[in-house]
């Protein structure tokens, strides 16, 4: 499928890395939608809908301290790599994990990894469910994986305490927010904020719920996660 051009809003996000964006973009027109990872529908939208989305992410994940470890992130549900491997073309500095479940979707992140030359990216099959414990990430992502009740869990068990998640929202986050109030404050979670990321730059900025996990594990909840 032919890949519109790059709208300038791309071209001012990406900057140097324009080149990656391109050929990701391609990847997702083009393999992506042949093996039903996204909809055909979307390559004519794969730079505002999905790219541009994804990218401004990158804003709110932290910076490492001068001589501190890189920052670790574990892109939930990764599926097309939407946001993680965005981020992990965009944010150098950081180590990007993804996590998905489906074979198919792994062997495309792979092959995505391979082709953009991203030597900080890392794939780890698996259901978050079962990976709860097993993955400490400073940082966690989500995007068009789950309501905000049931991803606010799944995303906890891969943080490490005090961890930051990043839960990439549309047009239902306040509703989805004011849902999961009462579960986030039983989970201690803190410094909950609903963000909107490009505003005044973009047509449609990025919605973000943000919060931070519990500092104290002990103050963590049991999980227990309805399919």
């Amino acid at each position: 499928m032919v890949v519109p051009a790059p709208p300038e809003a791309a071209r001012e996000l990406f900057g140097s890395k324009l080149p990656e964006a391109e050929t990701y973009a391609e990847l997702l027109a083009g393999p992506a939608v042949e093996r039903g990872l996204i909809g055909p529908g979307e390559a004519a939208r794969i730079w505002d809908r999905h790219l541009i989305n994804s990218g401004l992410v990158a804003g709110l994940v932290p910076h490492p301290r001068q001589g501190a470890e890189p920052i670790e992130l574990a892109d939930l549900g990764s599926g097309a790599g939407l946001p993680g491997i965005v981020l992990a073309m965009l944010r150098p500095d950081i180590a990007v994990l993804l996590v998905e479940p489906m074979a198919r979707r792994t062997a495309f992140l792979a092959e995505c990894a391979e082709e953009l030359n991203l030597g900080n990216v890392r794939i780890r099959r698996g259901r978050a469910e079962d990976l709860a414990g097993q993955i400490q990430a400073d940082v966690v992502t989500a995007r068009a994986v789950a309501r905000l009740d049931r991803l606010a869990l799944l995303a906890d068990g891969l943080a490490r305490p005090g961890g930051l998640v990043l839960a990439v929202k549309g047009a239902s986050a306040g509703a989805e927010l004011d849902q999961a109030r009462p579960l986030l404050r039983r989970m201690g979670a803190t410094d909950v904020e609903l963000v909107r990321v490009g505003t005044g730059v973009v047509e449609q900025p990025t919605t973000v719920v943000s919060f931070r996990t519990a500092l104290n594990a002990g103050l963590g909840m049991e999980r227990t996660i309805s399919p």
